[in-house]
């Protein structure tokens, strides 16, 4: 048996066939507003898109084999909120961006991995029809952030991040661990401390990420990709050295 056909057998088997990909087609509207005062820059965006056959992946059954769908239409929107600080105390610049955003799709899936015809319910990707919120929908997200410049040709930079969490895949069945709709908010912070030598020729850095090491769930979506988790803590090195040229 060829690989395609192994890959055919398996599908079936999950109650999943395919079909042809229909090509993605978007209707974008975005305004935005910027003021700037004093060396304070806001930035103020509103944004929606309109997708039909908007593409997406599903695995097979569960396996860790993805394959594209696409969905009969998707409604992205938003708002988006970003200031930007001037110089501070000659040293530092601050910056707070913060996003609200609502991802919804509605079915039937339209190309890709499909449900064999006539539809079971046996079959995952048999959907309600309605727009409901796709795996990666976060309604708040918030980061916030400084870049200083420090004596002796060094730097520090901090980053805080704010979700809301993301959308609850086992929400009303007997399997969720969390009682609403969506998952829990987190919190991560980022920091970095770096320095320079002779005039830039040599450069050391050292970057922390996830400091506290704070273990989040960001997806639980068995249909459309399974659990994910954000990354543990990281801290890494870095060392730069410019040739003459």
């Amino acid at each position: 048996m060829t690989a395609t056909g192994a890959l055919f057998g398996f599908a079936n088997s999950q109650n999943f066939t395919f079909a042809p990909l229909r090509g993605e087609r978007d209707k974008q509207y975005e305004a935005s507003l910027i003021i700037p005062y004093r060396g304070w820059n806001m930035e103020i965006d509103n944004y929606q898109t309109d997708a039909r056959n908007w593409l997406d992946h599903n695995n097979i059954g569960e396996s860790n084999l993805f394959w594209p769908i696409t969905w009969y239409g998707a409604v992205i929107q938003g708002w988006d909120l970003m200031l930007h600080s001037p110089m501070l105390w000659h040293r530092a610049q601050a910056h707070v961006v913060y996003a609200n955003q609502i991802a919804r799709a509605t079915s039937p899936i339209t190309g890709g991995l499909i449900c064999p015809v006539p539809l079971t319910s046996s079959c995952p990707l048999d959907i309600p029809p309605g727009l409901a919120p796709v795996d990666h929908d976060q309604r708040n997200t918030l980061n916030w952030g400084i870049n200083s410049s420090l004596p002796w040709h060094s730097y520090a930079s901090g980053n805080v991040y704010y979700g809301s969490g993301f959308t609850n895949g086992l929400y009303g069945t007997p399997y969720a661990q969390y009682p609403g709709p969506y998952l829990p908010s987190h919190t991560t912070v980022d920091l970095a401390l770096g320095k320079s030598f002779t005039e830039g020729k040599y450069a050391v850095s050292v970057t922390a990420v996830n400091v506290a090491n704070r273990r989040v769930q960001l997806d639980n979506s068995l249909t459309f990709g399974g659990f994910h988790w954000n990354e543990p803590r990281q801290i890494y090195g870095e060392f730069r050295y410019r040739f003459n040229y």
